[in-house]
C-alpha cells in the first residue's frame, strides 16, 4: 500500500456514519480506520456517530476533578465512565449529539493547532447555517454561542494522522452535563448549551451531519494548502 504521503492531496473526503455506537466500539473501529489510512488502504474519511451516554476523560492532568457524580448517580441516569487518548479534560457525549471523527493525513501540512482552526471554522459555518452566530473564546477549547458552548474539540495524532475530533451538541440531553464540569469550564466562565435548545426545536440529525459534511469538504482544501486563518491561536493542552 502507498505510504500517506502519496495519497492524492486533494481526493475527496469520504464520508461515513456508523449510526449509534458505544464509546468502546467506536475507540475500536477508529483505531483500525486509522490503521488503514497509514497504510494508505483508504483515503481520508469523516466518520460520523452518536454515542450511548459516556463521559470521556481526555489526557488532560485534574480531569478526575471534574467529575462531579458518584457511582450510584451514573447508574441512575445510564452514564458510563471511560478513560481516552484524546487531548482535552472531560466531556459528554450521548444521543441527540453528533461526533465527527475525521480521520485524515495531516501530512500535507503538519500544523496541529491550524487543524484545530479548521475543525473550529468547520463547526462555526456549520451552526451559522441555522442562523446562529458561534464563536471562538481565547484560552477556552471548543465553539461559543457567547458563553454558552455548543460543541467540544479534542483530537490525537498517529504518524501524522488525526483521529478523535468534535461533538456538537444538537438535540442532547443537557441534564447529562451536570454531572461533570464540562471541559474545566470553570464557575462563571460559561454553560453547556445545544442547537435545540437555542432554536427551541428539536433539529432533523440528518440534516445537521449533511452541512457537516459539506462545511468539512468545502474547506478541507484550504487547510491542505495552508490557505486558512492563522488567527487566533489554539491552547496548547487541548492536544
Amino acid at each position: 500500500m502507498p505510504p500517506i504521503n502519496e495519497q492524492p492531496v486533494h481526493a475527496p473526503v469520504v464520508i461515513i456514519d456508523w449510526g449509534r455506537t458505544s464509546y468502546a466500539e467506536a475507540h475500536q473501529r477508529q483505531d483500525e480506520t486509522v490503521d488503514k489510512r497509514i497504510t494508505g488502504e483508504i483515503g481520508d474519511t469523516l466518520v460520523f456517530t452518536e454515542h450511548e451516554p459516556v463521559f470521556t476523560m481526555g489526557l488532560r492532568s485534574g480531569t478526575k476533578q471534574h467529575l462531579v457524580w458518584n457511582a450510584e448517580q451514573l447508574a441512575n441516569e445510564g452514564v458510563e465512565v471511560v478513560k481516552t487518548n484524546r487531548g482535552g479534560d472531560i466531556t459528554y457525549h450521548g444521543p441527540g449529539q453528533i461526533v465527527g471523527y475525521p480521520i485524515v493525513s495531516l501530512d500535507a501540512h503538519r500544523d496541529l493547532h491550524a487543524y484545530l482552526r479548521f475543525l473550529e471554522q468547520v463547526l462555526i459555518n456549520s451552526v451559522s447555517n441555522f442562523g446562529l452566530t458561534a464563536s471562538r473564546r481565547e484560552g477556552l477549547t471548543g465553539i461559543w454561542l457567547g458563553s454558552r458552548k455548543v460543541a467540544a474539540i479534542g483530537i490525537a495524532v498517529k504518524r501524522w494522522v488525526a483521529y478523535h475530533g468534535f461533538a456538537l451538541n444538537v438535540n442532547a440531553n443537557l441534564a447529562h452535563f451536570q454531572g461533570i464540569v464540562p471541559c474545566g469550564i470553570a464557575a462563571g466562565d460559561g454553560t453547556v448549551t445545544s442547537l435545540q435548545n437555542e432554536l427551541g426545536g428539536e433539529l432533523d440529525l440528518v440534516e445537521v451531519k449533511s452541512v457537516l459534511a459539506r462545511e468539512f469538504k468545502d474547506l478541507w482544501p484550504n487547510f491542505l494548502s495552508h490557505q486558512q486563518s492563522e488567527s487566533a491561536p489554539y491552547p496548547r493542552e487541548t492536544i
